[in-house]
C-alpha cells in the first residue's frame, strides 16, 4: 500500500505560481510511475502530467505545456508539480496518483486515471482573475 498526501495548494492571482508536493509513505516511490490529475467543479477529472519511475519520460496535457513542470525525488519519496503563469482555468482540485511500474509502459496508459492504483486526497488550487 502507498499513501499519498498532497500539499502546496492555495489561492493565487492569475500569472502567479505554486508548487505542489506529493509525499508518499508505505512504499518507496521508485517502483511507481506518478501522475497529476485535476478536477474542476462540474467537470471530469483530467490528466495534467505524468513521470515514469526513473524520471526518464515525462508527459503533459497540452493545456499546461510550457507552464507546468513535473518532477520527482525518489530519495525523498516525493513528487512535485511546479506551476507558473497560472490561469483562472487552472482552478481545480489537484490529485497525485501512483501506479506500479511494470517495465516500459505505453505513454497513453499514463494519461488514464483508471491506470493508477493509489491516490491522494487532493489539494485545492484557486486562481483569481
Amino acid at each position: 500500500q502507498v499513501q499519498l498526501v498532497e500539499s502546496g495548494g492555495g489561492l493565487v492571482q492569475a500569472g502567479g505560481s505554486l508548487r505542489l508536493s506529493c509525499a508518499a509513505s508505505g512504499r518507496t516511490l521508485s517502483g511507481y510511475d506518478m501522475g497529476w490529475f485535476r478536477q474542476a467543479p462540474g467537470k471530469d477529472r483530467e490528466f495534467v502530467a505524468a513521470i515514469t519511475w526513473s524520471g526518464g519520460r515525462i508527459y503533459y496535457a497540452d493545456s499546461v505545456k510550457g507552464r507546468f513542470t513535473i518532477s520527482r525525488d525518489n530519495a525523498k519519496n516525493t513528487a512535485y508539480l511546479q506551476m507558473i503563469s497560472l490561469k483562472p482555468e487552472d482552478t481545480a482540485v489537484y490529485y497525485c496518483a501512483a501506479r506500479p511500474t511494470w517495465g516500459a509502459v505505453p505513454a497513453p496508459l499514463l494519461f488514464r486515471d483508471n491506470e493508477y492504483d493509489y491516490w491522494g486526497q487532493g489539494t485545492q488550487v484557486t486562481v483569481s482573475s
